[in-house]
């Protein structure tokens, strides 16, 4: 009896051992608590101590002559959009492409307009706070600075390890030569240790070498590391480096490399060409115009049988539209010219999407091949053609969009026509920042920007502008499609043709475009515009 109560006790405490080991190798690991919340009270931090922009009080004795040609050329942070005056000409925008200037604040009531001003200005600042990066921080050199450091090209995945390249001191003859470097987003260590340096804060936030010898301090330079300990997909880390007397800054970039997307090219055909259609979706917007609709897929399978065509439908009566290669989504009545082409492009698989008005008619100089050429070899995202009229004009509608920084009250948006340089390489082509509604584009960039819903009826720079500093735009006038013509008495329009124009030409009063302005002066922050 007393063999079997002694077993018992002995399965028993082993049994409480193998339990409290278990808990122990098992237990939860303590994870290091990371404050990711906007706070209006973060400002970066001063690196210097003076200021970095404006004179400097330490040459504030020497007398100085503006030259108002090149100070009106800086920015101000105050801009307005006023226009002179143009006289009394018939037409002055549409024959003379005169300036006029729109006030996006008249989009709403005065009593509701001081509560959107608070909110738009909340937004915005918090906006900065969370896209702007200590990576885009001025860091000015110090002259004659012994520190040797990498000024620009450190990155580190989050939570990894790196070896920070370029460290040095060239310092004068001294006793004792010593370093520190301090950082707030990750440790310092060492992969090596060198003799007769002397290192401190192993592991910690800040790490200082300390020698007799230059050489050998310099050396131990050599193996400083980086780890970087509070988790970010996208940031960057100041290293502050000093030494007696001298200090510098430097930044350690944080982030995921980006996952690349890529799209198969498929075969090329005889002779290397371009296999069109493994390479582009041809997409489009429709809405009433099925014989519209139909005419352009016919003039289409003229030159690219086999190119996938993606509709976007909001008809009020549906009709299927068939083929191979034709994809049709129908979308609930009236929901949008831009919610549908956000539907059309979010099922593209090409490399690129052929952008077409669904009135428009291919042509043998409808050449996507050269649009394909010129988004292949250079580094621009999209790539306009010609759309030409019935009365044989060809708009390329190239528009040169800017902004200019404004105060509280929003900043200014400008728009002219017109490009900024030709396109080397590519006769016929140049750089701009909007284009036609015939645009070649790469599919992954489009996503990105994309389109805003509420934009149903009248839009379409307004996806140039989203994309501005995003997309790299082009056009080239050569390649060009036609449009169908629209001139038709009023008695030989059809009930849908009717219906087509209530909704594609909104009147005066209807509220599509105080949307659109309402749109520009708190989603993208701006207070007016300017345009000719």
């Amino acid at each position: 009896m007393r063999l079997v109560q002694k077993s018992l006790c002995l399965l028993l405490v082993v049994t409480a051992s193998l339990a409290l080991l278990y808990l122990h190798v098992w237990s939860a690991k303590p994870y290091s608590a990371v404050d990711l919340r906007n706070r209006p009270d973060r400002a970066p931090e001063q690196l210097l101590g003076e200021p970095l922009l404006g004179p400097s009080n330490k040459f504030a004795h020497i007398p100085f002559r503006l030259k108002e040609e090149i100070v009106e050329l800086l920015p101000r942070n105050l801009c307005s959009c006023e226009v002179g005056s143009g006289g009394k000409l018939p037409f002055p925008k549409q024959l003379f492409n005169q300036l006029y200037s729109l006030e996006f604040a008249t989009a709403f009531s005065p009593a509701e307009l001081a509560q959107i001003h608070s909110s738009r200005e909340l937004e915005y600042q918090s906006y900065r706070q969370r896209t702007q990066s200590p990576a885009e921080q001025l860091l000015i050199v110090r002259a004659n600075s012994p520190l040797e450091y990498p000024a620009q090209g450190v990155e580190v995945r989050p939570l990894r390890t790196i070896l920070i390249p370029g460290l040095s001191l060239q310092a004068a003859s001294s006793e004792l030569y010593k370093v520190t470097l301090t950082a707030t987003l990750g440790t310092f260590d060492v992969a090596a240790v060198v003799e007769g340096v002397k290192v401190e804060g192993e592991g910690e936030t800040r790490l200082s070498l300390s020698a007799t010898q230059l050489d050998h301090l310099n050396r131990q330079l050599q193996f400083v590391t980086y780890t970087n300990t509070l988790f970010h997909p996208n940031t960057a880390d100041t290293v502050q480096f000093a030494t007696d007397g001298h200090q510098a800054s430097f930044t350690i970039r944080i982030r995921h490399a980006p996952t690349p997307k890529l799209y198969n090219p498929g075969t090329p055909g005889d002779g290397g060409d371009y296999n069109i259609s493994a390479l582009v979706t041809i997409a489009t917007k429709t809405f009433l115009r099925y014989d519209k609709l139909r005419a352009l897929i016919a003039s289409i399978r003229r030159f690219y049988p086999t190119v996938t065509i993606i509709i976007a439908d909001d008809s009020q009566h549906p009709e299927p539209v068939g083929g191979p290669h034709i994809e049709q989504y129908f979308m609930p009545f009236g929901k949008g010219w831009f919610a549908g082409r956000n539907l059309a492009i979010s099922q593209v698989t090409t490399k690129y999407v052929l952008w077409v008005d669904d009135d428009f008619i291919f042509t043998p100089r409808t050449r996507v091949e050269k649009l394909v050429d010129v988004l292949e070899k250079t580094s621009l995202d999209l790539v306009g053609g010609g759309v030409r009229e019935i009365t044989g004009v060809t708009t390329t509608y190239r528009q040169k969009i800017s902004v200019q920084t404004g105060g509280e009250e929003g900043d200014c948006l400008q728009t002219r026509q017109g490009y900024h340089h030709l396109l080397e390489g590519f006769p016929g082509c140049v750089v701009t920042d909007g284009v036609v509604n015939f645009f070649l584009a790469r599919t992954a960039k489009v996503l990105e920007v994309g389109f805003d819903p509420r934009l149903s009826r009248v839009a379409h720079l307004e996806f140039f502008i989203d994309g501005l500093g995003v997309l790299h735009v082009g056009s080239c006038a050569d390649v060009v499609v036609d449009h169908a013509s629209k001139l038709k008495l009023p008695w030989q329009k059809s009930e849908s043709e009717k219906q087509y124009a209530k909704f594609r030409y909104p009147t005066s009063g209807d509220s599509s475009v105080s949307t659109k302005h309402g749109l520009f002066y708190f989603k993208n922050h701006f207070k007016c515009m300017t345009s000719n």
